[in-house]
């Protein structure tokens, strides 16, 4: 794409947050699980939402906070997320609710239940983001983890009794760090050096001087 649109004298950027005026720029990722066969898919019933789907999405839910530098690995990943901007800020679902972290889609038809998690900015690295889903949903599935947070309903944002995410990406490693949930899905040698890696991105930024500054401190102090 950045190929393509050199040729014609343009940049094309994925940042999550390139205008603070604009919204910004999701990755979301679509989930179902399929048999062998590939002909049922294991989400949805005549029912709805099946019992190995919930254990799918509270494993999400559970390990989303611990995860969150592999979906939003940048420091500018992080501006996506505030209140009424189609971005998650919570540990939190629904049905068919784009206020939530995470989107359950009854579909159509069973062919097309799904599960939508709304947290991957444009900027995520695509294969870390759906290994963190699939470790997650697979973690849940595993550990048999009951979906006990209930379904949003109405504005998430308006609400405060699910747990915040991380919003920054200092904070959301630290919580990599300090949890096992990283190391139990993709290793010590994985997890040590991702996590060494988003600290340098923010020790990069912390000694970065921004416009901001510039604009709001250089004549006033």
């Amino acid at each position: 794409i950045k190929e393509t649109a050199n040729h014609f004298g343009l940049i094309a950027s994925f940042m999550a947050k390139w205008n603070q005026e604009l919204p910004g720029c999701g990755g979301h990722i679509h989930q179902s699980l399929w048999d062998l066969e590939k002909e049922t898919n294991l989400f949805r019933n005549e029912n709805g939402m099946t019992q190995l789907a919930e254990h799918y999405l509270a494993g999400q839910l559970y390990c989303l906070p611990y995860l969150m530098p592999m979906y939003a690995p940048l420091v500018n990943s992080y501006k996506r997320y505030v209140s009424g901007s189609w971005a998650a800020i919570s540990v939190s679902w629904g049905k068919d609710n784009r206020s939530t972290a995470l989107r359950w889609s009854n579909g159509t038809s069973a062919k097309s239940a799904r599960l939508e998690i709304r947290v991957p900015g444009a900027d995520t690295n695509p294969y870390l983001a759906m290994a963190a889903c699939l470790a997650s949903g697979l973690y849940g599935i595993e550990h048999k983890l009951p979906l006990n947070i209930a379904p949003t309903k109405g504005n998430e944002y308006e609400g405060e009794k699910n747990s915040p995410l991380p919003d920054n990406l200092l904070s959301a490693t630290k919580a990599m760090e300090e949890s096992d949930i990283a190391t139990q899905l993709f290793g010590e040698a994985f997890t040590r050096h991702f996590v060494m890696s988003r600290k340098e991105e923010w020790a990069q930024y912390n000694q970065a001087v921004t416009d901001w500054e510039l604009k709001r401190y250089f004549e006033i102090v």
